[in-house]
This record gives C-alpha cells, sequence and structure tokens, in this order.
C-alpha cells in the first residue's frame, strides 16, 4: 500500500507558504511575461517584482537539501536567475523541453519571421547553496574541507588513511580543482573523527557545523539533495505538446488574454505541462512521502504527478476556475482514475502517524454542516489547523492507494 495526498489552497501561496511542511522540492510554473494566463505579466520587465516575494519565501521556508525547479521561456528564466541567486539558490543545470517541428508547423510565416522558429521551453534546477562558517568566515564547501584539515595541522596525504583509501580522499575530496566532488556521508565521518583525535588539540573540533560536536554522516548526507540516476535520460527532454487524452479541453473559457473565442476543443490552460516530466522530476530527486511544492498550480500536473507516486503535494492557485480543475485532477489521480491508470483504489484518513510527521491537525468536514466552503466532493475533505502558528483552511485530500 502506498500513502498518497495532497493540501490545496484556492488562493496565493504567500498567504501560506508558512504553514506548508518543509519541501523536498519545489516546482515553479509561474509568469513567463507572454500573457499566458490572468495574471501573467506582459513583457519580461516585472518578472522580477512577480516573483520576488515567492523566491524570498521559498529561500526563507526551503531545507538545505531542497531543490527548485523554475519552468519558463529562455529570456524569462535568464531574467529572474540573478534573482536566484541572490536569494542562496545555486544553477545546477537547464533542461530543454524540444517540443518538436509539429509545434510550429503550418504556423510560420517565412517571409516576415526574421529568427529560428521557436519549439522549445526550459525547466532550470536549481540547490541550495551551501556555505560554512569556519575560522576565516563563510566559505563554499570544497574551501571548507581542505581548510579544516589544514587547520589541523595533519599532512594532506593522512586523510587517504583516515578514510581507507589509496588518493581518493587527497585526489576528490581535499583537493582545490575542478575534479574535487562532495563525500560521502561516511567519509566525512571518518575524516572528522581522524582529526579530532590526531589533530592539534587547539583547533577542536574539526569538521563540526555548530562549533560544539563533530559532523556525523547522517547529518552531512542530509545537506545534500537526493539523486536517482535514471540511464539514458539527459536534459534534452523530446516530447510533442499535449494533445491527446491527458489534455484539458473544452471549458469555454479564455484561458488567457491573448485567447479569443475559445470552442470546445479548445485548451483549458495554455501552459500545461505533461505528466510524465513531472515524474521524471519527482523521480530524481524525491521519494515516496517527500512533501512536494506547486505554488502556482495551474491545472496541478506536478501535484498530480505527487499524488499518483505517492509524495504530498502541497499546491496552490488564485484562479477559481483552474483550481476547480486542478482538484478534479487531483481527486482523480487519488481514486486511481487518472488519465493514464485505470485502477481503481479506496478512499481512506490520512494516517495519523504521516499527520503527525507534517505538523497537521485535521478534523473531518461533515456535508450538510459548516464546511467553511470546502467541497467534499470525490474524496475526503478536512479543515486543516497547521502547526506552527495561524489558522488556514484548506482542502487536505487523502486516500491509501493500491
Amino acid at each position: 500500500m502506498e500513502e498518497s495526498a495532497y493540501l490545496l489552497h484556492r488562493g496565493d501561496a504567500l498567504d501560506v507558504y508558512r504553514n506548508w511542511p518543509t519541501p523536498t522540492a519545489i516546482i515553479s510554473d509561474g509568469a513567463y511575461g507572454v500573457r499566458g494566463f490572468h495574471g501573467d505579466t506582459v513583457g519580461t520587465d516585472r518578472l522580477v517584482e512577480w516573483y520576488q516575494p515567492h523566491v524570498e519565501a521559498w529561500s526563507r521556508l526551503a531545507g538545505a537539501a531542497t531543490t527548485l525547479w523554475f519552468w519558463n521561456t529562455e529570456v524569462g528564466w535568464a531574467t529572474v536567475h540573478p534573482l536566484l541567486v541572490r536569494h542562496g539558490w545555486e544553477y545546477v543545470q537547464a533542461i530543454t523541453w524540444d517540443k518538436g517541428i509539429g509545434h510550429i508547423a503550418g504556423n510560420v510565416n517565412g517571409k516576415t519571421i526574421r529568427r529560428f522558429p521557436v519549439v522549445s521551453e526550459i525547466c532550470v534546477f536549481y540547490q541550495r547553496r551551501f556555505e560554512v562558517t569556519g575560522p576565516g568566515g563563510p566559505m563554499p564547501v570544497q574551501q571548507w574541507m581542505r581548510s579544516e584539515w589544514q587547520r589541523s595541522g595533519l599532512l594532506l596525504s593522512r586523510a587517504n588513511e583516515a578514510c581507507g583509501v589509496a588518493n581518493a580522499a587527497t585526489r576528490k575530496y581535499l583537493t582545490q580543482d575542478w575534479l574535487w566532488y562532495w563525500p560521502p556521508g561516511a567519509m566525512i565521518e571518518r575524516l572528522a573523527a581522524y582529526a579530532n583525535e590526531h589533530g592539534k588539540q587547539s583547533g577542536w573540533p574539526y569538521y563540526s557545523l555548530d562549533g560544539r560536536t563533530a559532523i556525523t554522516a547522517k547529518e552531512w548526507d542530509a545537506l545534500r539533495h537526493k539523486w536517482r540516476h535514471a540511464h539514458g535520460l539527459t536534459n534534452v527532454w523530446q516530447l510533442a505538446p499535449l494533445h491527446g487524452v491527458e489534455r484539458v479541453k473544452g471549458t469555454m473559457r479564455r484561458a488567457a488574454p491573448r485567447v479569443y473565442n475559445p470552442g470546445s476543443l479548445s485548451a483549458a490552460h495554455l501552459n500545461q505541462k505533461p505528466l510524465e516530466f513531472m515524474r521524471r522530476i519527482l523521480s530524481a530527486v524525491t521519494e515516496p512521502g517527500d512533501v512536494v511544492w506547486e505554488p502556482f498550480g495551474g491545472l496541478a500536473s506536478a501535484s498530480v504527478a505527487a499524488v499518483q507516486t505517492g509524495r504530498f503535494a502541497c499546491v496552490a492557485e488564485v484562479d477559481h476556475d483552474f483550481a476547480e480543475i486542478a482538484a478534479q485532477r487531483l481527486d482523480d489521480a487519488i481514486s486511481g482514475r487518472d488519465q493514464e491508470s485505470e485502477d481503481t483504489g479506496g478512499l481512506a484518513a490520512f494516517p495519523r502517524k504521516r499527520r503527525r510527521q507534517l505538523g497537521l491537525c485535521a478534523t473531518p468536514v461533515v456535508p450538510g454542516v459548516d464546511d467553511g466552503g470546502l467541497s467534499v466532493a470525490g474524496g475526503a475533505a478536512f479543515q486543516v489547523e497547521q502547526g506552527g502558528g495561524g489558522h488556514q483552511v484548506a482542502e487536505l485530500r487523502v486516500a491509501v492507494v493500491a
């Protein structure tokens, strides 16, 4: 049995960030500066202003191992990137969604166009910038690793003895060049133990984050984001834009200011992302039970993928119509009736143990009684009083999916 659940806020994520559990991953798919939804900016000039309060909240509430996945256009991302860097987000890589030639077939006027047709979108992967404060002040991890060993007064070569290796410690963990990489927790614990046993007593403790005790393997490993590698998967993802059964259509509503006269085949949201892409992200950096934030939910594709794979999704959407569709998609995912699955699953109360772990206190909402405006259609609904102060009424839908 696999536990899965989500928390949906029908409103601005800024109002609930402080009440959401610490995220393992944040998947951002907000303003692009292309009038892609009501509330999007016109051009990139105001993107930094649009994102700034959200980036500040992410930076304040994220954990050391939280990852950020920032969907946008190339120029939209380039505009916001300096803001992210200023708030402690470190660039890892850019993933390109190649939508294929079919994306622009029949829509390019070769006589008037003055650039290559655009068939791409990007998702940029960030990690939290981790710096350690040593005797000389804040420094990058690579510099701190070598500095602590040198501070102990021990020869660099003795780090290999500490780790029980021929030369990996000096060649990889303590090097100053590009060959350096993050040492496993077991190795940092051995380096710390050796330095504190054999190093100069005047410098104790070595390899300590709090100035009192040496760091443990468990503490060290928790500082780095998770990664599960998938062979054959690169940073270019090729898939045509959604046109099949997964694409939500037919709301007959203008999904964006630049949409006129929508018909029964018109997309409900111009920027709906493939569930497959969201599952790739979640599979790479999260595990079942981890918390995933989707602050600009739209149709909640990231949260649907999270629910399908046993993660706990925290999603917000300010647009009422989009939020309604998102709630239905999430309920379908919980019930096992998602577009890509015909399996069915039963509904059950969210396990008390997991509620305690996430700091949630849930009270069932009974139909016909004062329900705070929450819908109970399609699943169990709860009013949620969240730990950490304040009272926030939102939707919590839960199930145990086989």
